[in-house]
């Protein structure tokens, strides 16, 4: 039997890339899809791509339109979800795309978002070391941010087995459809081609916490970061670079061995040959996260280098791998593992 589902916020980017997993997911049917100010109009307005959803308007993003449903998607913006979300009930799966639940501490939740913490679910990152376990059967599931999903995935093998100082540094480079799809000047073509821009500098991005939350989780000790992304002209995408000082007794052998190890059986997760190195056109629309890890002997630090698209496994493909392990499904379906090129 069939799970039905509802995604709020289907005229934006993630909202797009949920409705196209899920045309091809074989256990899920699209029900109401939603939206704020755009309900009313066609979605094909907004989602042109989706043509097998030519007939669908739009309704309102009201708990109304969302009840009745197996699933039910949010993809809003931060600080729109907690309402919805109180308001259904717990027969309804509902899996938050936006940063709502992502944190365990309402201080670091407070600092970064300025609005009263919501609380936390259960976090949906199933190749995080526990995560499988605590997903499996929920009723809520927090979808992580796009470049926690790479930095996390990029670095956490590495702290695991001790390998590694717990003192980081990230550079990932972005596509701008992971600032979603309302108009902002900076964002326009005139400024973005041919150009790349660092923003969030400094520790200011909100993604910050919730990789340090994410790690210090992993290697029990406390973590470090310093966090840079960077704004590039490609419509979606991260590449993260990912440094950190070996410990004493770390080599690049036992290094590679822990990658090995951690990603063997995960289906989306590979780690490259020696010698090849991650590419955003080798995971375009593919839910695959794309790692390489060495070590650099005169610096004395672990070099890991990840790729995702930010729209699939980075958001709407993390969530729908959730959402399989939530209903008890196989944690595959309807995931595509190959990328679209050129």
């Amino acid at each position: 039997m069939g799970h039905t589902a509802a995604i709020a916020g289907a005229s934006g980017y993630a909202g797009g890339e949920l409705l196209r997993l899920l045309l091809g997911h074989p256990e899920i049917s699209i029900g109401a899809v939603t939206a704020g100010g755009n309900a009313g109009t066609p979605l094909i307005q907004h989602q042109p791509h989706l043509l097998p959803l030519a007939d669908r308007i739009l309704a309102p993003t009201t708990v109304e339109e969302l009840r009745g449903h197996d699933v039910v998607y949010l993809a809003l913006p931060h600080g729109q979800s907690a309402d919805i979300a109180q308001q259904l009930g717990d027969d309804t799966l509902v899996v938050d795309c936006g940063a709502d639940f992502r944190l365990n501490d309402a201080a670091a939740w407070e600092r970064f978002y300025g609005t009263p913490h919501a609380g936390t679910w259960p976090y949906g990152l199933p190749e995080l070391p526990g995560q499988r376990e605590r997903l499996a059967g929920a009723r809520r599931v927090a979808v992580p941010g796009c470049h926690v999903t790479v930095a996390t995935l990029a670095l956490f093998p590495g702290l695991a087995e001790q390998l590694v100082e717990p003192d980081l540094t990230v550079v990932a480079v972005t596509g701008t459809s992971g600032a979603g799809k309302a108009p902002k000047p900076n964002l326009v073509g005139s400024e973005v081609m041919g150009a790349l821009s660092p923003y969030g500098v400094g520790g200011t991005h909100r993604h910050n916490p919730e990789i340090i939350q994410n790690l210090t989780a992993v290697t029990g000790e406390p973590v470090r970061l310093s966090f840079t992304p960077v704004l590039a002209p490609l419509p979606r995408g991260i590449l993260a670079t990912c440094t950190a000082p070996l410990k004493e007794g770390a080599t690049a052998e036992r290094v590679r061995a822990a990658y090995q190890t951690a990603y063997a059986d995960e289906p989306f997760v590979h780690l490259l040959p020696e010698g090849t190195w991650p590419s955003t056109a080798m995971t375009l629309a593919a839910n695959t996260t794309l790692v390489q890890v060495t070590v650099d002997p005169d610096a004395g630090r672990m070099v890991a280098v990840a790729a995702l698209d930010n729209l699939t496994k980075g958001t709407a493909g993390g969530a729908v791998q959730s959402t399989n392990l939530a209903l008890g499904l196989p944690e595959d379906t309807g995931l595509p593992l190959a990328a679209v090129a050129p």
